[in-house]
């Protein structure tokens, strides 16, 4: 592919790797390092962490 898809890419992954290192998450759920994984990983790692981050218990995040 292009030069600039591949470097625009490579930025959209160090985003997410960094937001995931602010979470201290540093392995993906199949086990690989979150440096060794694909943009499609990182995102689907990025919202579990997303989901562990919201409180339930909490009364703003109550449905009803």
């Amino acid at each position: 592919m292009g030069i600039l898809y591949e470097s625009v890419m490579q930025q959209k992954r160090n985003i997410l790797i960094k937001r995931l290192s602010e979470l201290n998450i540093s392995k993906a759920q199949s086990g690989k390092r979150i440096h060794d994984c694909d943009y499609e990983e990182l995102k689907y790692e990025l919202v579990l962490a997303s989901f562990r981050e919201i409180d339930a218990e909490a009364a703003q995040n109550n449905w009803f």
